[in-house]
């Protein structure tokens, strides 16, 4: 039996073209609707005042709003502190205190591989669910202009 070599690029069409598939039963399962009239991207979750609260203070800081645009881009591979650092302009025990602040709120991790320290952006879901939560809880008795 002779084997073919590995197609990357074929494997990975094969891949989405599975994906797509499955994400139209899916859809199919949930609304019993072949058209896609609907959003098929999963609503935000609801945050408690609370975490939002948290999330706010967190963000509250101009270097560490400027950490995570920068993570964000980044994706999820994420970027050495060192290397985040120099994009950002912190340095040392600055650049430590802040992603220890964003840590603790759950918009940053970090992952040691070898010698370094990699940060990733990890509450995409929560960055949406505050922005719903600001729609939802502040702009409610605004007029219109």
């Amino acid at each position: 039996m002779r084997r073919t070599p590995y197609d990357r690029a074929n494997h990975t069409a094969r891949a989405q073209a599975i994906l797509s598939k499955l994400a139209l039963f899916l859809y199919f399962a949930k609304y019993r609707n072949m058209q896609k009239t609907r959003s098929t991207k999963p609503a935000a979750p609801a945050i408690a005042t609370t975490e939002a609260a948290n999330a706010f203070a967190a963000l509250g800081s101009e270097q560490r709003l400027e950490l995570v645009k920068i993570l964000s881009r980044a994706g999820p591979q994420g970027m050495a502190t060192g290397e985040l650092g120099g994009l950002a302009g912190v340095y040392g025990s600055t650049l430590s205190h802040h992603l220890k602040v964003l840590t603790d709120a759950g918009l940053v991790g970090q992952m040691r591989q070898g010698r370094f320290i990699v940060c990733t952006a990890l509450a995409y879901s929560l960055v949406h669910g505050l922005a719903q939560y600001l729609t939802e809880n502040c702009c409610v008795s605004t007029p219109s202009s």
